[in-house]
């Protein structure tokens, strides 16, 4: 596993660190690795749009998918 070092933290947010981890009921750095892993896996877990047209299935015909048109009016 890789090794992530984070300096220059202020100090009120590692007291927020550490009292939120006693809360979870984890180490401090426990706590870091689960909210880098949540913030991230939304990225990772949301689809481009072009993934996701791509996974639709390919039904129909074309034909299926017109818009009717209004017939042209007729001149006065």
């Amino acid at each position: 596993m890789s090794q992530l070092i984070v300096r220059n933290v202020a100090e009120d947010i590692v007291r927020a660190l550490r009292r939120r981890a006693a809360r979870h009921g984890r180490s401090a750095e426990a706590e870091h690795r689960e909210i880098l892993r949540a913030a991230l896996r939304e990225d990772q877990d949301r689809a481009s749009f072009k993934a996701m047209l791509a996974s639709m299935p390919d039904v129909g015909e074309d034909l299926d998918y017109v818009v009717p048109r209004d017939l042209p009016r007729e001149s006065p």
